[in-house]
């Protein structure tokens, strides 16, 4: 076995422990024995993007956020309070963000607060929490960015960005030497949450002896359909075996697929960072899910069946409380919901809201969440999340890798194009 394969054999038995650790705590924090709701409430306070870039994650992330307020409420609250959401709005800026944590804090006095949407807003949430000694539990923001300033009450409970391609370099280097691919290509926009991820998986495959015959990164500010129909031709005359793309999501994810289908150009191994995770919007451009097959695409850490902690109960609140169909949750409310999870399991296990002994319990334990179980680096990574890897197969996304977790076997290489 490789090392990067040992690696992650190793990484996700850790997890799985992990997580069988920590189901007792939040199962008893959920208990219906719990008290009845009395007293002051317990006020949570976030900004959330109702207008600008943002508007429809925003969204989104407030019902994470009041799906688990209304879970927790249900079973007993925080602490035997009840808890409250002091929901103040922005204009998808830091600006605003900045503005409105400070608000929270030293205005309206709330006792505890959790992330906005992005990295971006991230940022400036986290020095306000930081200037307060307030923790701040977040999901939304995932890229270097926010974890460059070291803040030691900074808590984000999602995969970080430099880690979503992990899982397909570790399926690429556990193939057999005779079957693994000797040549990668990569292209990607200088987006702060796809760089991190291409520039990450380059590093992995260059330790690994992938030899790279294309690398390019183009301006998000000022890409094109042109752009990324320029792109895909460049790698296609590099001629990889594997081509890794830094999408944003359906408009250029679709633009590559479709230059690579018209000039019959069908590498061995395709993943896109975003776009094939967007159902018929991806495929029907193409012409159909038999135009997808054999794409990947990495996932952050959840899917409707995934079998995590609290997600059958979170995904059946969620058809209920907002209708439609567990295939429109957005990771948005799950990264939301999650923050909720564990704030709750630190708050028990210590039986206090004070911001100065809540950091120091995050610090210190293992949570578990419905992206999986949480553990916390000094700069606020969470390190033992785990990516799964997604691929188009017989007209449906689904898991591939890693193995505890696969519906099916990857394809690999890639079939050619109908």
């Amino acid at each position: 076995m490789s090392k990067a394969g040992a690696y992650l054999r190793n990484h996700v038995c850790i997890g799985l422990m992990l997580c069988m650790g920590v189901f007792g705590l939040g199962a008893c924090s959920l208990s219906n024995n719990a008290p009845a709701l009395s007293g002051t409430p317990v006020k949570i306070g976030t900004s959330i993007s109702t207008s600008g870039d943002f508007s429809d994650d925003g969204k989104a992330l407030q019902q994470g956020y009041q799906l688990w307020q209304d879970e927790v409420n249900s079973h007993g609250g925080l602490l035997g309070r009840p808890v409250q959401f002091d929901f103040l709005t922005d204009d998808s800026t830091p600006e605003k963000v900045t503005e409105n944590y400070q608000k929270m804090i030293t205005v309206n006095h709330d006792d505890l607060v959790v992330g906005p949407y992005s990295t971006r807003l991230t940022v400036a949430a986290s020095a306000v929490a930081a200037q307060n000694n307030y923790a701040l539990i977040e999901g939304a923001g995932t890229a270097p960015a926010v974890f460059a300033p070291q803040y030691q009450d900074l808590f984000s409970v999602s995969l970080p960005a430099t880690s979503y391609l992990k899982s397909f370099v570790y399926y690429i280097l556990s193939l057999p030497r005779d079957q693994r691919p000797k040549t990668v290509a990569y292209a990607s926009s200088d987006d702060f949450f796809t760089q991190p991820q291409i520039d990450a998986a380059k590093a992995l495959l260059d330790a690994n002896g992938v030899q790279k015959v294309y690398y390019d990164i183009y301006s998000a500010d000022n890409a094109t359909n042109d752009t990324y129909i320029q792109e895909a031709d460049a790698i296609i005359k590099a001629n990889p075996d594997v081509v890794i793309l830094g999408t944003g999501g359906q408009q250029d994810c679709v633009a590559y697929i479709q230059e690579f289908e018209k000039q019959h150009f069908n590498p061995r191994a395709i993943i896109a960072t975003a776009g094939p995770d967007q159902g018929d919007q991806f495929t029907g451009p193409l012409g159909g899910p038999q135009f997808a097959e054999g794409v990947f695409v990495p996932n952050g850490g959840w899917y409707p069946e995934a079998q995590t902690f609290q997600n059958a109960q979170f995904v059946q609140d969620y058809v209920a409380k907002y209708g439609g169909t567990p295939n429109d949750i957005s990771a948005d409310t799950v990264e939301a919901y999650s923050v909720g999870q564990v704030l709750e399991q630190a708050v028990t296990k210590i039986h206090s809201i004070n911001n100065a002994q809540l950091i120091q319990e995050l610090h210190a334990d293992t949570f578990n969440t419905l992206q999986g179980p949480v553990q916390f680096a000094k700069d606020g990574e969470n390190t033992i999340a785990v990516a799964f890897l997604f691929q188009w197969q017989n007209g449906k996304l689904i898991v591939v890798y890693p193995n505890y977790s696969a519906q099916e076997n990857p394809e690999f290489p890639k079939p050619p194009w109908p």
